[in-house]
């Protein structure tokens, strides 16, 4: 409806989860990290988690396409099942074919796939999102099928992603051997302040479209309407955007947020004084009036002392993450020198073998003393001699 009229390609601020449209903040992409490390290591169980609308599923959909060929992944979006159905919708994802009923020979089917996958040098990936949806006992099944294991390697791999409540029902004493195997974890935070005017404005850009049509008063507003949570902001901007249009503004101030934000009821400002004044009742006499009148004052200033501990809180926050973001950036340069450093001892080693088969190869024929010879012809009694002792 308003793409022609702001020159975009399409709606930059649609609801479903699209990868292309994936902004990748600090914190996303220390996500993106972690979920990374855990499927390039193999580990047997990952944990996202973040509130609803933070962009979990988008940063699943872009991981699934960077998957390599080699993993077999299998997904579950619908967690509102018992443990057998779960079973079963795992077997389909997977298609593989299974005609009985029985637990065990499901079971067994699934191992069946995951040991000529791991034949065929191949890997399996489940994911399961939404997952604080599941029943206990279907939490105790994901624990059984991480026992699906070859001698020396894990079949299956795990992805639990969910909303903050799965957290704390994985620190339940029932579930401890659950949150014992989980070996990757990581808490999707909201946006801050700043985030969220670069989210928007990259929105924008991805349709061709004018990254400050919003005005910094108006992001405030999204802002503090959304708190920083992605799905939130991308209904705040659309509408504001449909407002626009209807009063062909070029640009959105706050004033078209703050009406449209009364519209819909507030978004959660009330506290602030926005859209305040839909919710009260009218009043007939001069005491009630100054009452009123009182209240407003009264909101007002808490609004503003709010806003005042919510910016404190932010910038606690953003100190705090950029510490994280800091210690995540020397991990992964620690974990690439012992890397390369590892690397550089198995061809060290493959070199050396390599020698030594050559020497015994030229041995034919030769004494044990010109067999060990040091370069400068002087003898060496037992390659075992330390070089040491040679003078």
């Amino acid at each position: 409806m308003y793409e022609s009229f702001y020159g975009f390609r399409e709606k930059p601020f649609q609801i479903v989860p699209n990868p292309n449209f994936l902004y990748l903040s600090p914190k996303h992409e220390n996500a993106l990290t972690y979920l990374e490390y855990g499927l390039m290591e193999r580990v047997g169980f990952v944990l996202l988690s973040g509130e609803v609308g933070s962009g979990k599923t988008t940063l699943i959909r872009h991981i699934l396409g960077k998957i390599e060929s080699q993993i077999e992944v299998a997904v579950i979006f619908n967690t509102n099942v018992s443990p057998e159905q779960l079973l079963q919708m795992i077997l389909d994802e997977f298609e593989i074919e299974h005609g009985s009923n029985d637990k065990a020979q499901a079971f067994a089917a699934l191992y069946k796939y995951l040991i000529d996958l791991y034949a065929r040098r191949k890997r399996a990936l489940l994911i399961i999102d939404e997952a604080q949806n599941l029943s206990r006992e279907s939490l105790e099944e994901i624990r059984m099928l991480s026992n699906l294991q070859s001698d020396d390697q894990i079949l299956l791999q795990i992805m639990i992603v969910g909303q903050p409540e799965i957290r704390e029902r994985l620190r339940s004493p029932d579930l401890a051997q659950l949150n014992q195997r989980i070996s990757v974890t990581y808490h999707l935070p909201a946006l801050t302040r700043e985030e969220t005017g670069d989210y928007i404005a990259y929105r924008l850009e991805k349709v061709d479209g004018n990254p400050d049509l919003f005005t910094p008063e108006a992001l405030d507003l999204i802002y503090r309407a959304s708190r920083g949570i992605p799905r939130t902001i991308n209904i705040l901007c659309d509408s504001a955007l449909v407002y626009g249009f209807a009063d062909e503004l070029h640009n959105i101030d706050a004033l078209v947020i703050e009406q449209m934000l009364q519209d819909r009821g507030g978004m959660g400002l009330e506290s602030d004084g926005c859209g305040a004044e839909s919710s009260r009742m009218p009043m007939s006499d001069e005491k009630s009036s100054e009452i009123m009148s009182r209240l407003k004052t009264l909101e007002d200033q808490l609004g503003k002392i709010r806003m005042q501990v919510e910016w404190q809180i932010e910038a606690m926050e953003r100190n705090a993450d950029s510490f994280r973001d800091e210690l995540v950036r020397k991990l992964k340069e620690l974990y690439t020198i012992e890397r390369n450093r590892n690397d550089k001892l198995v061809s060290e080693l493959a070199r050396l073998r390599e020698k030594y088969a050559a020497l015994q190869e030229n041995a034919d024929g030769k004494g044990k003393e010109d067999l060990y010879s040091d370069d400068h012809g002087r003898k060496i009694k037992s390659i075992d001699e330390p070089l040491s002792h040679v003078k």
